[in-house]
């Protein structure tokens, strides 16, 4: 049986390049649509490829950065939720010190007098020097200065009298039920007469503090909520 002969298949390559090549020239670029179909599929190409490059810098170069951005806070988050994993899983332990730091601060707050107790606690001052036989030259409550959550008024001390007795003066005011605290201390010796008793002239100033009342600490929040509200405003 004779064996069936296969066509053969001439492809002149130089021959397509040529013909591709012709069509490619003399093109009218205000007549695109008159164009071979070789040239009409490259410049749609070349519209596409230029469409794309355009929309990823408009468009897609925005998500990017944001992108980057995220992935640069992944650290502190992760930093930050194993920092409140760990407080959740020690939460009943915060829960006991918060309760505990409230009793301790609610011991010091007792220790702060009231607006009523103020007259108080400024007749024990008087009195703690007057025991010790000490004489008062100047007594003399300042401008109160309102804090967040307290009230603090300097007094301008001046008192003479023998060593020991100012020294036990200094140590009854440390003692006082109330806080007092003594500032600016300059201890001299008296001129004149009072020099040959052997008295010292202590100046000072102590201050006391006392505690807001809800009102005030009400206005005080009001205050401060309006110069903040005033600051931001451009």
């Amino acid at each position: 049986m004779a064996s069936k002969k296969l066509p053969s298949i001439n492809f002149d390559l130089n021959a397509w390049f040529e013909d591709v090549a012709d069509q490619f020239r003399g093109l009218n670029p205000n007549e695109p649509g008159q164009w071979p179909l070789l040239p009409r599929l490259a410049a749609f190409a070349v519209v596409a490829l230029v469409v794309v490059v355009v929309g990823w810098f408009l468009l897609l170069s925005d998500v990017q950065a944001n992108l980057d951005a995220e992935r640069g806070r992944e650290p502190t988050l992760k930093d930050d939720f194993r920092n409140k994993l760990a407080q959740a899983i020690n939460l009943p332990e915060l829960r006991k010190q918060k309760s505990q730091v409230e009793e301790y601060v609610t011991q010091l707050e007792k220790q702060l007098p009231g607006k009523a107790e103020m007259d108080a606690l400024l007749s024990d001052i008087n009195q703690a020097g007057l025991g010790r036989g000490l004489q008062f030259e100047l007594f003399r409550p300042g401008q109160i200065v309102v804090k967040d959550y307290y009230a603090e008024l300097p007094i301008a001390l001046r008192v003479s009298g023998r060593y020991h007795d100012v020294g036990a003066f200094a140590a009854d005011v440390s003692n006082l039920s109330r806080i007092v605290t003594l500032h600016n201390l300059s201890v001299v010796m008296p001129t004149g007469k009072e020099a040959a008793g052997g008295s010292l002239s202590m100046e000072a100033t102590a201050r006391t503090y006392r505690y807001l009342d809800p009102a005030e600490v009400a206005e005080q929040k009001k205050a401060a909520a309006a110069s903040k509200s005033k600051g931001a405003k451009p």
